[in-house]
């Protein structure tokens, strides 16, 4: 008795582990469904071409799942987005995740040329801002925190202004409180700056 009760135990301990990869996040499923449902508006490899559309290219895998679960919940209102990720079970939000954290990051084609009085005085801006304490010092993001490095640089522009004007819902306060207060022309210069980090 005590050895069937033994072998049922290891027996379902080590099924349990081949459960797992049929769960876990997978890139390939996730490429099919970003082909359906995100290329049109953030390119066909996660680097937009589209005025105040992101690129998701290289973006952490957690910092997607969230945002996804944010839209599918109501929680952060962005209408088309709430759209799109709508009825979209877990597994599908995780393995779109995968597929951009997958992708090499880099710039729009459209990026602008770089202007060096924007990239010191927007250098200057993030140090004062401590930019790179979550962001990281290469502004390429961490978990929950975005990947700002090659960001649309009107995208980053219009993000910063709406946690200033408190207009950005479902995400971290603290963006609010780094930004509150601070001039269109100090958010022109760090988005500008941000934008030409690669």
């Amino acid at each position: 008795m005590r050895v069937s009760i033994l072998a049922a135990a290891l027996a379902a301990a080590l099924a349990f582990p081949l459960a797992l990869p049929a769960a876990a996040q997978d890139a390939r499923r996730g490429q099919a469904l970003a082909a359906d449902i995100c290329a049109a508006c953030h390119g066909p490899e996660g680097r937009s071409q589209m005025p105040g559309v992101p690129s998701l290219a290289g973006q952490p895998a957690e910092f997607v799942t969230m945002q996804m679960i944010l839209f599918r919940e109501g929680l952060r209102a962005v209408p088309v987005m709430q759209q799109v990720a709508q009825g979209r079970s877990d597994q599908e939000i995780e393995d779109l995740a995968a597929w951009f954290a997958s992708l090499p990051p880099g710039p729009p084609d459209d990026r602008p040329a770089r202007n060096a009085e924007l990239l010191a005085r927007g250098q200057a801006v993030a140090a004062r801002s401590n930019c790179g304490v979550c962001h990281l010092p290469n502004f390429a993001g961490r978990n929950q925190i975005p990947r700002l490095a090659g960001q649309r640089e009107d995208f980053l522009a219009q993000t910063m202004a709406e946690y200033r004007d408190n207009r950005r819902s479902g995400s971290d306060t603290q963006m609010n409180a780094v930004m509150y207060g601070m001039p269109d022309a100090d958010i022109a210069a760090l988005a500008h700056f941000l934008s030409q980090q690669d």
